[in-house]
This record gives structure tokens, C-alpha cells and sequence, in this order.
């Protein structure tokens, strides 16, 4: 019987080690699987109630990898939601879910906000909508050529952000976005200060065809009517401002807890090797 054993198992590992030599010269093609589709699914945010923060932070858990704990994404391929107003967080989810927004990288997002109800979308952006956005560095670089030249990038985008350009039909933004980018959640229109340069580009550049699958573009026909005209250099001088446009509170508030925290720090330790020193006479 233990013979037979033997016999049985030894020809169990010849089978395994024959598939794993045959997956090793054998190609095994991929199936022709189509991408991930957003189904057509029915969503009213309109009849839903006040988001809540708390339910939101728990439903945030698979939002973590992409876009961070708190909304501030260490990635530019994502966008920074931090401090996002909760209606647009909400509607844009629901743009996702239902695929009327397909562009960049949400195909990764359909599979994890299809089973969201409208309700988990207003929780979902109470939340991030009490965490505070962060902010980069606008790009100083001067321009070489162009009607622009000499100018710096940040420069261009900031001339456009808080001017516009009356001659061409191209508004200010701050009229809509706020002298510090932190939007109007009234209108739902988005906080952009401090958000990643390659989004807020790539996004001007998708406005900027006019193509859209929305059933109710009239916030996007807004920014298409505004993007078109832009030229390369504007859209990267804006993107780049917006990437260092932050609420000028943040740098107060910071250098006012500078002094207290200096004080509450410990003295640093002196060194081992250094003798001690004399301490002055009292007249």
C-alpha cells in the first residue's frame, strides 16, 4: 500500500512538473476582453440628503490609493480632492458611474463607484470636502519665444487667472474659482487652487475639443467656451499657477505656529565630546 502511495504521488509531481514545463514554451494568448464600461445607471442627487463626513471617510477607503488618505493624491496622474466642495465631488462620481465622463484615467474608477449609491457619492464628498488641499510649486522658467517671451509661465497663468483676456473673449477665472482657487460650491464650481499641473493641463486640453458625453453639459460648454481659444503656452502657464495658487492664510497661520513650536521643541542635546562652558560673571 505504501508503495502504491509513492507510485501515485510521484506520478502526481511528473504531471505538475510536465504543465509547468509546457506553460514555460507555451504562449497562452490573452482573452480579447473589451474595457471596462460604465453601465447606464439611474442617478438622482437630488433626492438625497446632506452628505456625511463620517460615512464618507469610511467609503473613502478604496479612493486611498489613488487620490491619498485625506484627498491630497501623491500621484499627478490623479487629481488632488481635498477641500473639493461636496456637490462636485458627487456629481463627477456620478458622471463616472454612469459613463459620461470617460476621458484620462477613470476607467480605473468605474468598477469601485458603479456599486455606489447617489447617497454614498454626497457621503463621499462631505468627507474629502473637510480635508484641507494642498499645494505645489508654480514654474518660474521664462519663455523663449512667442508673444510671451521673457515672461515666466506662472506669470502667463497668473495674467489669465485673475484678468482674463477681454480682447479675446477669455474671462477671469477668479470669477468663478475664487481669487485663491478655492472655488464656489454654490454653482459647483470646482476648487482648483494647488491642483497638479498635468491634470489641470490635460483637462483645459479635453474642454478645449468640446467633446463631451455629458446628458447636461452646460457646466462643460462654460469651460470649452473658455478653453478654446488658449494657446499651449497659456494652458501651461495656467496649470502651473494653479499648481502654486494657495490661500494666503495657510502661509500666515503657518508662520504664526512657527514660533510656538520652536518653542515647545526640545533643546537639542550638546554634544559628548564638547566641554562644558564657563558661565559669565553676574556684575
Amino acid at each position: 500500500m505504501r508503495h502504491a502511495r509513492v507510485l501515485g504521488l510521484a506520478g502526481l509531481l511528473a504531471a505538475a512538473a510536465g504543465a509547468v514545463a509546457y506553460a514555460q514554451t507555451t504562449v497562452v494568448p490573452l482573452p480579447d476582453t473589451a474595457p471596462a464600461q460604465a453601465q447606464p445607471l439611474e442617478i438622482d442627487l437630488a433626492k438625497t440628503t446632506w452628505g456625511d463626513p463620517k460615512a464618507g471617510q469610511e467609503k473613502a477607503a478604496t479612493c486611498a490609493a489613488c487620490h491619498g488618505v485625506d484627498g491630497n493624491s501623491p500621484i499627478p496622474l490623479y487629481p488632488r480632492i481635498a477641500g473639493q466642495s461636496e456637490r462636485y465631488v458627487a456629481h463627477q462620481i456620478a458622471l463616472i458611474a454612469t459613463g459620461q465622463r470617460t476621458s484620462g484615467a477613470v476607467a480605473a474608477m468605474v468598477p469601485f463607484v458603479q456599486g455606489l449609491t447617489a447617497q454614498d457619492m454626497r457621503d463621499l464628498g462631505a468627507y474629502f470636502a473637510t480635508q484641507k488641499g494642498g499645494a505645489g510649486i508654480a514654474d518660474d522658467s521664462v519663455i523663449a519665444d512667442g508673444p510671451y517671451k521673457d515672461m515666466k509661465f506662472y506669470e502667463v497663468g497668473q495674467k489669465l487667472y485673475r484678468g482674463g483676456d477681454p480682447a479675446r473673449g477669455i474671462p477671469a477665472c477668479m470669477a468663478c474659482h475664487g481669487a485663491s482657487g478655492a472655488g464656489n460650491p454654490g454653482p459647483a464650481y470646482p476648487h482648483v487652487g494647488g491642483q497638479y499641473e498635468e491634470y489641470v493641463a490635460r483637462r483645459l486640453t479635453e474642454y478645449q475639443a468640446g467633446v463631451t458625453n455629458e446628458t447636461d453639459p452646460k457646466l462643460f460648454n462654460i469651460m470649452a467656451k473658455v478653453a478654446k481659444p488658449l494657446t499651449e503656452q497659456e494652458i501651461r502657464g495656467l496649470a502651473t499657477y494653479l499648481q502654486g495658487l494657495h490661500n494666503r492664510a495657510d502661509d500666515e497661520a503657518a508662520e504664526a505656529m512657527a514660533p510656538a513650536a520652536k518653542a515647545a521643541a526640545p533643546a537639542p542635546a550638546a554634544a559628548a565630546a564638547e566641554p562644558p562652558t564657563a558661565a559669565p560673571k553676574q556684575s
